[in-house]
């Protein structure tokens, strides 16, 4: 039975995402098992979901949790996935695997983050980052994006940082087209604003970019990494489900014997 509605928020809403999704009707009608008529008659406000149809539509969508709660708000619905603030109780459980996992990654660096990059938990090698970095930069809430492209941060070190500061701003731009977001796309400006313009050159990667990173000390060299990222892919926390870690590994054995060698000094005697 299709029930006549005003024209509400959610028909939008239902037309902005499936055209980001570059999908037809009749694409999200079969991934949602519904018709493409009846999927025409919400896209018009003629008809009114019901919640379990807009979860369906969103999970079709490939929505992220707050994005999935958004949407069953503009069909008059209340939110389906809670969002806890990281210091909770009931993430303790959490934390704890999460220092396990970022001091098992010792001697090399490891962050957890935020979804606009603002620095969750880190490491002890974490250190390698801040190094030379102007205080400002480093002090909370740090932004470890900022730090990585902004001059007075890590961006001096960088020694590839037009190939290794464009792979970091395109996957942000990636996750943008699929998950537009007005705060990512300020702090994606700022970044932007930052790299030196060049064009990609012969031997330029669109994935897998080493970060080369200029030691500091009268020693100098050069540390080349390669990065890891996870995140909680069955989570059914907003706050747990935007989290990422990302874990630094040696892309050579010089990086490898240096972060090892590094982690000894650093470490107290007894």
């Amino acid at each position: 039975m299709t029930t006549e509605a005003a024209p509400s928020r959610f028909a939008g809403e239902l037309r902005r995402w499936r055209g980001l999704r570059h999908w037809s009707q009749l694409d999200l009608a079969i991934a949602a098992d519904t018709t493409q008529r009846y999927l025409s008659f919400l896209e018009r406000g003629r008809s009114r979901p019901g919640r379990e149809m807009v979860v369906r539509l969103a999970e079709s969508l490939g929505l992220t949790l707050r994005e999935r709660n958004a949407l069953l708000l503009s069909a008059g619905y209340a939110p389906a996935f809670d969002e806890s603030s990281l210091d909770a109780p009931q993430l303790e459980p959490v934390r704890t695997a999460l220092r396990s996992v970022l001091d098992g990654h010792l001697p090399y660096p490891a962050v957890i983050v935020s979804r606009l990059g603002s620095l969750i938990d880190a490491n002890a090698a974490f250190g390698l980052f801040t190094e030379g970095c102007a205080p400002e930069l480093c002090r909370p809430p740090l932004n470890v994006r900022r730090l990585a492209l902004h001059p007075e941060g890590m961006a001096k070190r960088v020694l590839n940082l037009p190939e290794w500061g464009r792979h970091v701003t395109e996957a942000m731009r990636s996750r943008l087209r699929i998950s537009p977001d007005p705060q990512a796309e300020e702090l994606l400006a700022e970044l932007e604003g930052y790299l030196p313009r060049s064009e990609p050159g012969p031997g330029y990667l669109g994935f897998a970019v080493p970060l080369r990173l200029r030691r500091e000390g009268s020693s100098g060299g050069e540390l080349c990494l390669i990065t890891t990222l996870t995140t909680f892919a069955t989570a059914t926390d907003i706050s747990l489900a935007e989290l990422h870690l990302e874990a630094f590994l040696p892309a050579d054995e010089a990086t490898a014997t240096y972060l090892r060698d590094r982690q000894i000094r650093q470490t107290p005697a007894g």
